[in-house]
Formats: C-alpha cells, structure tokens, sequence
C-alpha cells in the first residue's frame, strides 16, 4: 500500500460555490492516472469524507490525466459552523489515504 499523494503530481481542494468542493488529482504521465484512477474507489472516497456515495461526483479526464470529485461542504461555505473557507484542507486528507 502507498499513499495516494506519494503517487499523485498534486492534490488540490477548492470551492465549487457555496455549497460543493472539488478535488482534484493531476497526475503526472497516463501510467499514474490509470494506477490512481483504477484504485480509488467512489465508495472509498465517500466513506473518508462522511458522505453518502450516492453524492459523491466523479470525473475522469484522461486526456487529462487528472481524476476529479465533487462533493457537498458540510457547511455553507462563511457560516458559523464553516471550519475551511476556501475548502483547501480537503486535499490532504485524500493525499493521506492509501491505495493499492
């Protein structure tokens, strides 16, 4: 097992609105796109962010070679209870995650 982020060019997180964040993987050749995109499952996704997978969007560019997900904030965005403004802490937690 290797850590997604070990294998990944970079792992960015932002806003997609007030109401939904983006992830996105860049990979650095198709070699890495096909190894991360084959790996990482929604569900697994869904389950490291609380979330029902049935919320859970799912893109993969492979011209790209970049694989993107798109899923609800737990809070509106600059609420009280918004603990990341600019949805930038939510990369690291998918670099962390292991995959085969």
């Amino acid at each position: 097992m290797i850590e997604l982020g070990q294998i990944a060019q970079k792992v960015r997180s932002k806003n997609a609105g007030p109401f939904w964040l983006t992830i996105d993987i860049f990979c650095r050749n198709r070699v890495d796109f096909e190894r991360i995109s084959s790996a990482l499952d929604t569900e697994m996704v869904a389950a490291l962010f609380r979330i029902d997978p049935a919320q859970v969007k799912r893109f993969d560019i492979a011209d790209l070679n970049v694989v993107k997900f798109s899923l609800p904030r737990p809070a509106i965005q600059g609420t009280r209870s918004d603990r990341d403004m600019h949805g930038a802490a939510w990369a690291v937690l998918l670099e962390e995650m292991e995959i085969a």
